[in-house]
């Protein structure tokens, strides 16, 4: 049986300042378990993502979420409603 992947993909840089800043957010959120893709080397990734990072992006709705946010607005973006 397949591991399921987590829904979240959090999209950053090596040596990202603000990609820090959103690993701190999603902690301070408690943030569902996310995978880290690091778009460095990757030409797909750069054009899509280039300067945007750090992007949360929800695989089942398609949905991305870009820098800044904070706990709050991640929790209403995830449907949590701050709670």
């Amino acid at each position: 049986m397949p591991i399921p992947r987590p829904r979240l993909t959090l999209f950053q840089r090596d040596d990202c300042h603000l990609c820090d800043l959103a690993l701190e957010v999603l902690a301070q959120a408690r943030a569902p378990e996310f995978e880290s893709v690091f778009i460095d080397g990757d030409d797909e990734l750069e054009a899509r993502y280039g300067i945007r990072v750090p992007v949360l992006r929800d695989e089942e709705r398609a949905a991305e979420l870009g820098w800044p946010f904070d706990a709050e607005q991640l929790q209403r973006w995830l449907g949590r409603n701050g709670a």
